[in-house]
Parts: C-alpha cells; structure tokens; sequence
C-alpha cells in the first residue's frame, strides 16, 4: 500500500476517499479508530492509502482535483 495523504482533515479525507471510490480505486483509511480513541484532538492524523498498481492513477486524479499541495512525496525508485 502506498500512503498519498494524511491529515486531520475530516473533510479533506471524505472527499479524497469519495473521488478514489468513484473512480473504482481502492482505498484505505488508516488510523481512523485511533484518531476516534484520542478523542480527535488531532494527535494521529488519518492516512488515505492504495494499492500500489493504482497508486499512479490514483495520484493524477488527486491532482486533478487540485489537490497537489496535500499529496505525500511519490516514493523514489
């Protein structure tokens, strides 16, 4: 799996999720019980992952969406 976001941003995660799942790609949520356990005061920020062979698609469409500030650094080969 490969980590493309994270952040505190409830809103910002709903609508990166929502924009991944439409396009049929799947992804996780990563730490969502524990950001609920700390009682969301924003210690453990939420992590969007996917699937590495979706990972380049998954990338553009975040772009695309104008989301290119909130993106992790790609991985180097």
């Amino acid at each position: 799996m490969i980590e493309l976001l994270r952040t505190n941003d409830l809103v910002l995660i709903g609508f990166a999720e929502s924009l991944l799942t439409g396009a049929d790609i799947p992804v996780l949520v990563a730490d969502n019980h524990i950001s609920v356990m700390e009682g969301m005061i924003g210690a453990f920020p939420r992590r969007l992952l996917v699937p590495e062979d979706h990972a380049r698609q998954a990338r553009r469409l975040l772009v695309d969406a104008g989301l290119s500030h909130e993106l992790r650094d790609a991985p180097r080969p």
